[in-house]
């Protein structure tokens, strides 16, 4: 009998229809296109205006628009892990909530946080999963609603987040496609540096909180850019090394969307052609859980089966990784 390996057999995606442009944060704080676009390289983000909706109508979307392209029943799949920092609630799942809303009720559910990295470790849990033989599908969304958490007068946060979502469907494969190997990491150093302060148990919601904005995204901007650089390009260089992996050998390059300089500098240690690295950050920014299967929707049609990707990924905490995985299908 072949190894059972976890292959991504469907994707789907959501973006709101509103858009956020440099030119409206000009007019929000003290910034410009040029300096937004050259430092981050981000031109728009989309917004999820409406104050009733939160990050799980992002989720029940892109998971809607999976399970309608590809003809899945939700009754078939086993379990749901919803891959986000803001959730709808601190206590209920919102992983929970979603897989009702689309129909998954044979399915367990529940939410994985681990910031930007959260959807690239929700990749090896549900590999894990699918792998151990007792789930055959099992469905990933990555969403965030970042502007509920972000601070619009606020130059070092505002200009970089988006909302989005995206999801895909992991199943068995005999064909040694799908996650071939990871190497995730983390550290704790990096509690301080990308933080939201307040809502939690150890700084519990309070009027002096909300007054002094504390339930916003804080971040020292050139520490976690540094230990980002470094650590995305080091781990994407590391996951090639253990697979012996050459440039040629590697069709794309899955990366993070935080900014394009962290982009371009994990391609260039991978020494990657630019026409290797998708790249979307321009049109939605930083949607944190939501970068990488967006990538996945958006460029789906350019994979081919057998088409080796490598992920990468830098969030808050620190949290950081890469995956390789092997394409199963052609769209």
């Amino acid at each position: 009998m072949n190894k059972i390996t976890a292959a991504i057999t469907a994707v789907g995606s959501y973006v709101p229809e509103d858009v956020l442009t440099n030119q409206m944060l000009e007019e929000m704080v003290e910034t410009n296109d040029e300096w937004i676009t050259t430092r981050t390289g981000i031109k728009e983000r989309r917004i999820l205006k409406d104050p009733n909706k939160g990050t799980s109508f992002l989720g029940i979307q892109a998971a809607k628009d999976l399970i309608e392209k590809n003809n899945i029943d939700p009754l078939e799949i086993d379990m749901v892990i919803f891959a986000t920092t803001s959730p709808d609630m601190p206590v209920a799942a919102t992983g929970v909530y979603t897989a009702s809303q689309i129909g998954a009720k044979n399915a367990f559910a529940y939410d994985l946080q681990a910031a930007c990295s959260s959807f690239l470790y929700g990749m090896s849990t549900a590999a894990s999963y699918i792998e151990s033989g007792r789930y055959k599908k099992i469905l990933l969304i990555g969403a965030d609603k970042m502007s509920s958490i972000i601070n619009y007068r606020d130059r070092a946060t505002c200009i970089i987040f988006g909302d989005g979502a995206g999801a895909v469907l992991f199943e068995p494969n005999t064909e040694n496609l799908g996650l071939q190997d990871e190497f995730l990491r983390s550290d704790g150093v990096g509690r301080d540096f990308l933080k939201i302060e307040a809502g939690g148990s150890l700084l519990p919601a309070s009027k002096e909180t909300v007054e002094n904005g504390k339930h916003y995204v804080q971040q020292d901007g050139k520490t976690v850019f540094k230990f980002a650089v470094s650590n995305m390009a080091e781990v994407s260089q590391k996951i090639m090394q253990r697979n012996s992996l050459a440039a040629e050998d590697v069709n794309w390059l899955v990366p993070h969307q935080a900014n394009k300089r962290i982009i371009d500098a994990t391609a260039k240690r991978m020494n990657l052609d630019d026409k290797k690295v998708l790249m979307n950050i321009q049109r939605y920014g930083n949607t944190t859980s939501a970068t990488l299967p967006l990538l996945l929707s958006d460029f789906e049609k350019q994979f081919k089966k057998g088409d080796n990707l490598i992920f990468a990924s830098f969030g808050g905490g620190f949290t950081w990784g890469s995956i390789y995985l092997k394409w199963a299908y052609n769209s």
